[in-house]
């Protein structure tokens, strides 16, 4: 039992969320071998120089073939042997890739997916080229900026000089408002409400699906309770504790389309990409127990929408052709949402994204459509370019989904094909076998 205590020791968690001294103390601990591993996100994926580590145990497919590589790369370094072991999850990204796993060894790796012209990326990035040099005309319309520039100069952000220059406006320190992790927001400081101490920080667009009032949030191992989220002010009150449960929020998404980009109508069936307002409020969460999962409570939360505005992928299908290939009305809904389900945890081996970056809305019948309808959309301000890629392989995309679903050997629905971790609804409904038909109906057409 000493020898585990010790060894407990040597281990530490890891994740861009931690105070900075807290992770250069842990990059430090482990470069000179006080640590012997750490249990960290893709934080360490990237951007910091780690030696001396034998095995990487890698926790479900990170989303990209680059990073998986990124990340075995951690162990032997300097010429040394290791080993990577990868674990799937019960996804269906996973469960394809062990049943494929030359589209994982014996794939290069994805090409960089990038919308350098999207306002919300080019906006705060010619902000922090004009505070380092003042930018010329000639410049902002090498950039493709000068519609941008034009509005940040409108907001008094920026100024143009009579002779062509642009300079940031005097107190303006854009740097600080360019957000690395492209959540969409600023950071919410996570605090203990005893002490007064900063345990860490979360992206301010996902604080209310994690630090709602009554989440349980991990630190470094130890458990605590949220008290109070003030979005306002950046702040979620925590206390220790450690319960017996767990929790899991619950949201309702709305999705409105904007403009559609590009389209194709065939047989009863459009594929579209478009540009949307994505608009998520979280209206609640379950507590379970830890060992049994057994629902312990459902309670309700009265938090703001966010909206984001962003690229999607959708196709519709007529009602009266998914009820000839077999999904009457009252299976609709649910096979629609694990086809939706399905789609986004496949749209990595196309798209170069993770799982996380993206996210889905399905309908029986969506306001704008006027019919039974499945979004996917990029979950980036102004969009990251995994809508148009998913857009540009769309009959790869969902034959590969369809074949996921297929091979799954579940009879109603499983982690591994339709249902999602991430799913605001709680996976309910969801129709297996009309998942699979509403597929193999969208492929049968010349819509992709």
């Amino acid at each position: 039992q000493s020898d585990t205590a010790e060894l407990a020791g040597r281990v530490a968690a890891y994740r861009a969320g931690y105070l900075a001294e807290d992770r250069r103390a842990v990059e430090a601990a482990l470069d000179s071998g006080e640590l012997l591993g750490v249990a960290t996100t893709s934080a360490l994926e990237l951007g910091v120089d780690i030696t001396g580590l034998d095995a990487v145990v890698i926790a479900g497919f990170p989303g990209t073939i680059a990073s998986f590589w990124q990340q075995a790369g951690r162990a032997g370094r300097a010429g040394a042997g290791a080993l990577v072991v990868l674990v799937a999850r019960d996804d269906p990204l996973d469960t394809y890739l062990v049943h494929h796993p030359a589209a994982l060894l014996r794939r290069p790796v994805e090409a960089t997916v990038l919308d350098p012209t999207n306002p919300a990326l080019l906006g705060p990035q010619l902000l922090c080229a004009a505070a380092e040099l003042p930018l010329t005309d000639e410049e902002v319309r090498q950039f493709g900026g000068w519609e941008v520039m034009s509005g940040l100069a409108d907001q008094g952000l920026v100024r143009r000089r009579a002779h062509g220059q642009w300079f940031v406006a005097p107190q303006v320190q854009p740097h600080d408002a360019v957000d690395l992790r492209g959540s969409g927001g600023g950071q919410v400081a996570i605090v203990e409400g005893e002490t007064g101490r900063v345990l860490g920080t979360s992206d301010a667009a996902r604080a209310p699906a994690a630090l709602h009032p009554g989440a349980v949030h991990l630190h470094r191992g130890e458990t605590y309770v949220v008290d109070e989220l003030d979005l306002d002010s950046g702040v979620a009150l925590v206390h220790a504790e450690t319960p017996d449960w767990t929790t899991s929020s619950r949201s309702v998404t709305r999705i409105r389309v904007v403009e559609e980009l590009q389209w194709r109508e065939s047989g009863g069936v459009t594929a579209a990409l478009a540009r949307v307002e994505v608009t998520r409020q979280v209206t609640g969460f379950v507590r379970t127990h830890l060992q049994s999962g057994a629902l312990l409570e459902v309670a309700e939360l009265d938090l703001p929408a966010h909206t984001l505005p962003t690229r999607a992928v959708l196709y519709t299908a007529a009602p009266e052709l998914l009820v000839a290939e077999g999904v009457p009305a009252d299976r609709l809904a649910g096979s629609l949402h694990a086809a939706e389900h399905a789609a986004i945890g496949l749209l990595p081996l196309v798209a170069g994204c993770d799982r996380g970056d993206i996210g889905g809305v399905s309908t029986a019948r969506h306001v704008d459509t006027d019919l039974p309808t499945v979004f996917v959309y990029d979950g980036s301000p102004g969009g990251a370019g995994f809508a148009d890629r998913g857009h540009a392989r769309l009959r790869h995309w969902l034959t590969a989904t369809a074949d996921a679903v297929e091979a799954c050997e579940c009879r109603t629905g499983c982690p591994s094909c339709v249902q999602s971790p991430k799913c605001g609804n709680g996976n309910t409904p969801l129709d297996k076998p009309g998942a699979l038909t509403v597929l193999r109906t969208i492929l049968a057409t010349r819509a992709l």
